[in-house]
């Protein structure tokens, strides 16, 4: 159990208008902050989210030895403030960290930090429909040193914003670029974790994908260049007749909470769910064939997404007349239910925050 100090702002900011809040654009009057030295975390603070000091040698700023996850609060109808499933993303920086050599958290101990925070930030959740609070936990080297090893001291932050829609179509089909130049990651590399470096390296493809009028980009494994891997930025699921494709966790994709979840979803639903490879030349025949009936990304920050167009080697297929498919839809409503509180949550998923 963590004791956390608290340091109120001195001044607070004005709130955003909810029906233009975008994503990651205004952030709340407090963060989180705890460190790591001499083999434990200690600290751990509640303060005014503000600029802080960093000496031009801190490790992370040389060698990327960072970490990230995503998570939402969620305010339903009867005024309850829910978290969904923060102990998965609690676990999975730990993967993170296991990977790039960092300390581990104690999964209740970042749940702890989550709630407290999002308690005491509780009146800048958003209540307009489709809105939410976002929460970014991140840890980082703090060592003043240049030299390649792990550093000794870490500093682990949360922050909060509140946030809208990801994509500027909402709950539109957006358009996706299959890139088969660049590769964002390899088994054995770090693609299955949540590292900064793994998006750096994603974003020539997305500046490349952007100017050609596409949302995202879609990957292809790095050693072949022609399975069907995930989307810069969600897991991705194609509906094939009546068998639902989407890639292993090989090592080179991250696993997803949100994929996780409609997965249990779709097989408690009855549908047939592959965790194979693919490669884009058999989506692509299917989509010939007229066998590509949907497709989806998912994501903590879009939830799901419909896919309404693919552009492989210049050739365009449209998904679904360019509308989003029911499963598609039905999957979106659910999680959301759940989400918000007004579907029954018998996955035990939903933590209110009180």
């Amino acid at each position: 159990m963590l004791d956390i100090r608290f340091e109120p702002a001195k001044t607070k900011k004005a709130k955003p208008d909810e029906s233009h809040l975008g994503f990651g654009k205004y952030f709340t009057d407090h963060m989180f902050v705890m460190d790591y030295k001499d083999g434990q975390w200690y600290d751990p603070r509640i303060v005014p989210n503000e600029p802080f000091l960093m000496d031009p040698a801190t490790m992370v700023l040389h060698y990327a030895q960072e970490s990230f996850e995503g998570l939402k609060a969620y305010k339903s109808a009867d005024g309850k403030v829910l978290l969904f499933r923060p102990d998965m993303n609690a676990k999975r920086l730990n993967v993170t960290h296991d990977r790039l050599c960092m300390p581990q958290i104690p999964v209740e101990d970042f749940v702890q930090a989550v709630c407290a925070l999002v308690k005491y930030e509780k009146e800048w959740i958003p209540e307009a429909e489709g809105t939410s609070l976002y929460i970014r936990p991140f840890t980082f080297a703090t060592d003043v040193a240049v030299g390649v090893h792990p550093s000794k001291t870490y500093r682990f932050m949360i922050i909060l914003s509140p946030v809208g829609a990801y994509y500027p179509e909402g709950l539109s089909p957006v358009k996706i670029f299959v890139e088969d130049e660049y590769v964002r990651a390899v088994i054995g590399g770090t693609g299955h974790v949540k590292t900064g470096g793994n998006y750096a390296s994603s974003i020539k493809a997305q500046d490349k994908a952007e100017k050609m009028g596409y949302t995202q980009v879609l990957w292809l494994d790095g050693v072949h260049r022609k399975y069907v891997e995930e989307v810069g930025t969600m897991n991705v699921f194609f509906k094939v007749g009546e068998e639902i494709l989407t890639a292993p966790l090989g090592g080179s994709i991250l696993p997803g909470i949100t994929r996780d979840s409609c997965i249990t979803l779709l097989k408690e639903w009855g549908y047939q769910v592959s965790e194979r490879q693919f490669s884009i030349d058999e989506l692509m025949q299917a989509a010939a064939n007229g066998e590509l009936l949907e497709a989806f990304g998912s994501g903590t920050a879009a939830v799901v997404s419909p896919i309404g167009e693919l552009n492989y080697a210049g050739k365009i297929t449209v998904i679904n007349h360019f509308e989003i498919g029911s499963l598609t839809q039905k999957l979106y409503n659910y999680l959301t239910g759940i989400q918000w509180g007004s579907k029954e949550d018998q996955y035990n998923w939903i933590i209110e925050v009180k």
